[in-house]
């Protein structure tokens, strides 16, 4: 279960008594608040908070550009030319919090961005559920061959059924343990704090995680991407589709400039300039690696 029946009993108080405001608000945004979008097999991302909505970018863009953006027509025009020219600040007039429940090797990766603020669940303090994210057999798959970070070929039959069989059994074993560890009942039992080192690293947690409208689509961009790994990844995709209904002025630019566009290298753009012209451009004569060539190769494909 994703959400305990405590946790959506929160969720229907506080969607049962809604308040006034004088503060702008965004109407798409109003229909995630608490609402739990299931993620993985027991996870959730919902949305606590926010701040701003796309005319709160277009504001603090006028004050900091003033005349410079007279050009612009309407308020997507404004952010489009925002987006298109890397002017980042406006964005982070805009902010939501987030409650996440998510397993700990996903948390590991997603807290390498350090530009949001988080306050996770305690196993110091707290008894850590008999939770693990165990794939689905789509998602059982070998090393790749040609990247060292990513994935291969899906893996079936006996060989998915082996693997599945020891990540659920030595899960469930290592949480036997952990809970033999502290209890009480006949024994001093180990402090919570030494304890949870013996839990498997396919184990929920659950943090909140408060981050700008910049540095969020900075995190998507990375973990929304079709070669980030599959389990960070569709949080990124849940993500996506809160952000596309709070601000989707500021989405569909940064679907159209971020997240759907390609980076060029100088070497690269000269090999397009050098084929548009008629030039016969090889992997021998191209200036670039092996690895580059191949990444250049593959936005035509």
């Amino acid at each position: 279960m994703a959400v305990t029946p405590e946790q959506q009993a929160e969720i229907d108080a506080l969607r049962e008594t809604p308040r006034q405001t004088l503060r702008a608000v965004s109407e798409g945004m109003e229909a995630h608040l608490y609402n739990a979008i299931p993620v993985l097999d027991h996870g959730f991302v919902r949305v606590v908070d926010y701040m701003g909505d796309d005319a709160a970018i277009c504001q603090a863009a006028r004050v900091s550009y003033g005349r410079g953006t007279k050009s612009v027509q309407n308020d997507e025009g404004l952010i489009r030319y925002l987006m298109r020219h890397w002017h980042s600040t406006p964005f982070e007039m805009c902010e939501v919090k987030l409650h996440v429940k998510l397993p700990v090797f996903v948390a590991r990766q997603w807290i390498r961005h350090r530009t949001a603020n988080v306050n996770e669940y305690s196993a110091r303090y707290s008894i850590l559920d008999r939770e693990f994210y165990i794939p689905a057999p789509e998602h059982l798959a070998a090393q790749s061959v040609v990247n060292n970070q990513g994935r291969g070929e899906v893996l079936e039959g006996e060989e998915a059924a082996r693997v599945l069989e020891m990540l659920k059994r030595d899960s469930n074993l290592a949480y036997d343990h952990y809970e033999e560890m502290i209890s009480t009942e006949d024994q001093q039992g180990l402090a919570r704090e030494l304890a949870r080192m013996n839990l498997p690293a396919n184990i929920y947690t659950q943090w909140y995680w408060k981050v700008d409208l910049h540095n969020l689509l900075h995190f998507l961009r990375l973990r929304a991407d079709a070669h980030a790994q599959y389990e960070i990844r569709v949080y990124a995709d849940a993500i996506c589709k809160v952000v596309a209904d709070w601000v989707p002025f500021a989405y569909r630019a940064f679907e159209d400039y971020r997240l759907g566009a390609v980076t060029f290298s100088a070497q690269m753009v000269d090999c397009m300039k050098r084929m548009l012209a008629g030039e016969e451009v090889t992997e021998e004569n191209c200036g670039m690696s092996k690895r580059e060539w191949r990444e250049f190769r593959a936005n035509f494909e």
